[in-house]
């Protein structure tokens, strides 16, 4: 197990290229079995693709600029959430995510599951 390894400090350098979805860019701090945390950048009026994150668990935290989450059928549920708000997102949920504000956004992203991180996938059907 993990007993015997010592506690890291990832630095913003050291952070890698995350899996990608059009309209963000992911930075992985951390890539354990089981966990995935990282930093995601959305620019100003960007709306990613649609997308879900398989097995994965998400737990959001806006560190500045402004989320907005769509999903459900057509995209019809949206949760807008600003600093110092957690969101979560549940395993399988097909969403899509934007920045509706007038500066870059940067979140704090943690996922505890199994298998592919992010799936991009065709938007929900309508209702």
């Amino acid at each position: 197990m993990y007993a015997n390894q010592p506690v890291r400090r990832v630095t913003p350098t050291e952070r890698t290229e995350g899996d990608q979805t059009p309209g963000m860019t992911r930075e992985q701090a951390i890539g354990v079995e089981g966990m995935w945390a990282g930093l995601v950048r959305t620019e100003p009026q960007m709306i990613s693709g649609w997308h879900h994150h398989g097995d994965y668990d998400t737990s959001i935290y806006i560190v500045s600029g402004s989320l907005r989450m769509e999903s459900g059928p057509g995209g019809s549920e949206v949760v807008d959430a600003g600093p110092g708000d957690f969101v979560h997102v549940p395993k399988g949920a097909v969403h899509r995510e934007g920045n509706p504000g007038s500066e870059e956004s940067h979140i704090v992203v943690v996922r505890a599951g199994r298998g592919p991180a992010v799936i991009n996938v065709d938007g929900p059907a309508a209702g």
